[in-house]
């Protein structure tokens, strides 16, 4: 190569060697820092998205748990207090054995049924008083335990539904759970203009004809039509003997997943059913009503009709509460109504322990969710460390490569500059 002072080309060779080491070892020294290999998106665009998007599933399970545990407290609140009312109930029935023997007095059967009135009074001052959060445990509504990982495909809501506890319904007898995969539609039955309350299962309905239309996996279409009853709970039934493999429960939009209807009460449909007028998916089918549905029997005119709205894939376990026993009914005024108290009693405590079996199974449930969120939580954490974490092994050798070619390469400059200097020998 022949010699010149136009340009040092061998000092630019090792000038641009020299920035390349130090750029790597500037980010080997931040990896090493920071115990993240990825810190910007240029080290690496498409590990940093894997882990930003693995990050907030993370968070999003760990609040879940915080959910799940949540719900568990308000169940445990509620499991406390019917534990008082089976007391005060067995105490009851000591009193209503004592009062059916004929050998007491007008006085003693006075007692007897002031002291039962008085149990009475209680039961429904622990069905007003018990609360959770400050808000009230018994006849709440149903309570919506949300857990999952941020994403659509892995959200789970547990309707929680505590019955109102009062001396006229005490537990719960003949209750249903129902579950859904995400695939349902609302029928909103408190969605007129001149609405002035929620749909009940006794109320009537202008309509009485149900059609459901399906597709076939073959592309053909058919329909069933059937005679839908007048009540709102003749309509579930007559969806749920309509032989589509669909089920019918009643429910509020919130606990359906349509969180524009919020506290209306109506049908949720599970299944393979589709809000479209006309199933497009094979196997998918639409339900309607001939003639819109009017809820007469709450004042709904004209705009008063049901709407078809789609869930957001949100898998749905709920529960339609039954009926509690009455205890208003009976008192230990006289052996014959003592006698009649007993029987009463005695399904009163049937019906509280169903109530509380419920409640103790939905804990359980709770308490298996949180205990799988958190291995999910785990295994989520443990792949986002795989793809993000610093592996200090592979870093510190690294940093050793990096030092050392920094430092040879600034001795190669200094000899690239050093050279072209022996130009001036040859002017001597």
């Amino acid at each position: 190569m022949s010699l010149g002072v136009l340009n040092n080309i061998n000092a630019i060779y090792a000038e641009n060697n020299l920035n390349n080491s130090n750029n790597s070892l500037s980010n080997v020294l931040q990896q090493l820092s920071s115990g993240s290999k990825i810190n910007s998106g240029a080290d690496d665009a498409a590990g940093l998205s894997l882990v930003n998007g693995l990050n907030a599933n993370s968070m999003a399970l760990t609040q879940s748990k915080t959910n799940a545990q949540e719900g568990v407290g308000l169940l445990q609140v509620a499991d406390g207090a019917l534990s008082q009312v089976t007391n005060l109930l067995n105490r009851a029935v000591t009193l209503a054995t004592e009062a059916s023997n004929g050998t007491l007095t007008g006085t003693q059967f006075t007692a007897a049924n002031q002291e039962y009135q008085s149990i009475l009074s209680e039961i429904n001052n622990i069905g007003s008083t018990t609360t959770y959060n400050q808000t009230q445990v018994f006849g709440a509504g149903t309570v919506g335990i949300y857990t999952g990982d941020s994403s659509s495909k892995s959200a789970s809501l547990n309707n929680l539904t505590i019955d109102t506890l009062t001396s006229t319904s005490v537990g719960d007898t003949s209750g249903a759970m129902a579950y859904n995969t995400g695939t349902n539609v609302f029928f909103d039955l408190s969605n007129g203009a001149a609405s002035t309350g929620n749909a009940q299962l006794t109320d009537t309905l202008a309509s009485t004809t149900l059609t459901i239309a399906y597709k076939n996996s073959d592309g053909s279409t058919g329909s069933v039509t059937t005679n839908a009853a007048t009540t709102v709970n003749g309509l579930i039934a007559a969806i749920n003997g309509s032989g589509r493999g669909i089920t019918a429960t009643f429910t509020t939009a919130a606990a359906a997943g349509d969180a524009g209807g919020g506290t209306d009460t109506g049908i949720m449909i599970s299944g393979n059913v589709s809000n479209t007028a006309n199933p497009t998916v094979a196997g998918l089918q639409k339900v309607t009503l001939a003639g819109g549905g009017n809820d007469t029997s709450i004042s709904e005119t004209g705009a008063g009709t049901f709407t078809n709205d789609a869930n957001g894939g949100i898998a749905t376990i709920s529960y339609t509460a039954g009926v509690g026993a009455n205890l208003t009914t009976n008192n230990l005024s006289s052996q014959a109504s003592a006698e009649a108290s007993l029987t009463v009693l005695n399904a009163a405590i049937s019906d509280v322990a169903a109530q509380d079996g419920y409640i103790g199974a939905q804990i359980n449930t709770l308490n298996a969710v949180s205990s799988v969120l958190s291995t999910q939580q785990t295994n989520m954490t443990s792949a986002s460390n795989a793809v993000e974490a610093t592996d200090y092994a592979s870093a510190t050798s690294n940093m050793s490569k990096y030092e050392i070619l920094s430092q040879t390469g600034i001795s190669a400059l200094a000899q690239a500059n050093s050279l072209q200097q022996e130009v001036t020998k040859l002017l001597q």
